[in-house]
């Protein structure tokens, strides 16, 4: 049978497979589904994960020489200390924490994603959409308190003409309401488009050694060093694309403080 052939006729080679979400204990209230799946599952995971490291790393307030682990996790913390206080100013001070457990939590999960045979939370379309839509509700809602009634001027930019004002407020309002949107969506496709080579260069590879014959088993080899490539360009995008969300949210609290 032609190697091809094998490939497509085993189910186990799809390169979706990863990312199915599978019920593990269904619960139905009414017309209402409360069932425990493996997304979830490896939201709870990312979170005890975040809070084992750092109750470690903060074990009896930290050591008195801080380890190469606690000296890491404090240069990450001021780097998004930086980055919020860049973005916002110092008036940004009390928005730290709001966005350094988001890339922290971001960061994490992809990183268990690039775990063989775990789950990658961040590459579902909903587990990204949760974040996006929540952090915007929560954004929207400081601009709306911060300038109530005033925050509308935020869809009209100051000096343009009055004749194109319905024109510029539903152009502008559209594109306040796409920003979720984007945010979700770029973190979905990037995670979702590099496990899916991962896993189609990988069983690529294993097709080939499971012929049991020299040549392919030697072919084979070339595969997995692209995959060893691979998986550290996935490295950088796990710590990349925790950086963009971080970045993104912190220009949506300028626009939303400032009205820009």
């Amino acid at each position: 049978m032609p190697l091809c052939s094998q490939v497509s006729n085993n189910p186990i080679f799809s390169p979706l497979e990863e990312f199915t979400v599978s019920t593990l204990l269904p619960i139905k209230m009414l017309a209402l589904d409360f069932s425990v799946t493996n997304s979830a599952i490896y939201c709870l995971i990312t979170l005890a994960s975040i809070y084992a490291i750092w109750s470690l790393l903060l074990l009896k307030g930290g050591l008195v020489i801080p380890s190469n682990y606690e000296v890491c996790a404090e240069m990450l913390y001021r780097f998004i200390t930086s980055l919020v206080r860049e973005q916002l100013g110092h008036n940004g001070t009390k928005y730290i924490s709001i966005v350094f457990t988001v890339f922290v939590y971001i960061l994490t999960a992809n990183l268990l994603g690039l775990i063989p045979f775990s789950f990658a939370t961040t590459a579902q379309l909903v587990v990204a959409f949760g974040l996006s839509f929540s952090l915007f509700i929560g954004v929207t809602l400081i601009g709306i308190i911060a300038h109530k009634l005033h925050f509308l001027s935020f869809f009209l930019p100051s000096g343009a003409p009055i004749a194109l004002a319905p024109l510029l407020v539903v152009i502008e309002l559209i594109s306040y309401i796409f920003r979720p949107i984007s945010l979700g969506v770029r973190l979905f496709a990037n995670l979702t488009a590099g496990h899916s080579l991962l896993a189609i260069i990988a069983g690529f590879s294993s097709t080939m050694i499971a012929t049991n014959t020299i040549l392919w088993s030697l072919i084979a080899t070339i595969p997995c060093i692209v995959i060893l490539a691979i998986l550290a360009l996935e490295l950088a995008v796990a710590f990349l694309q925790a950086y963009v969300f971080a970045v993104l949210l912190c220009i949506y609290l300028k626009d939303a403080i400032e009205l820009h």
